[in-house]
């Protein structure tokens, strides 16, 4: 386990709480896929929380000089994915993370408690 990537993990979930986003959970799918380490995801509950949450999540990694590889799905904000490479972001509207329920398909994946501010 890369403790860095884990601390860019809880940065991010942290970014997603400023935004008063909600259910956020951070997983570490390290050993189920090699596609990321960790995955956070939350929910906004309007467009307007869904690009502020993306920018908060962007903006605050930057800080630590985390770069944003790519962003998915900003044009409709309903499920918009952030790729910083072990870390993957996902901020959904309600209706989307109910449809694609994440957590259930990556259900082995430990999760990391998150404490909000």
């Amino acid at each position: 386990m890369n403790p860095n990537v884990e601390h860019i993990a809880r940065r991010a979930a942290t970014a997603c709480l400023d935004k008063k986003a909600t259910d956020v959970v951070v997983m570490n799918v390290q050993e189920l896929t090699p596609v990321a380490d960790y995955f956070v995801i939350c929910s906004a509950s309007s467009r307007p929380q869904v690009e502020a949450v993306a920018r908060a999540v962007r903006d605050d990694l930057a800080e630590l000089g985390v770069t944003c590889r790519g962003i998915e799905g900003l044009d409709e904000a309903r499920w918009v994915l952030l790729d910083f490479g072990d870390v993957v972001v996902h901020v959904f509207r309600p209706e989307e993370r109910e449809y694609y329920h994440l957590e259930r398909l990556w259900g082995d994946a430990e999760w990391i408690p998150i404490e909000a501010n």
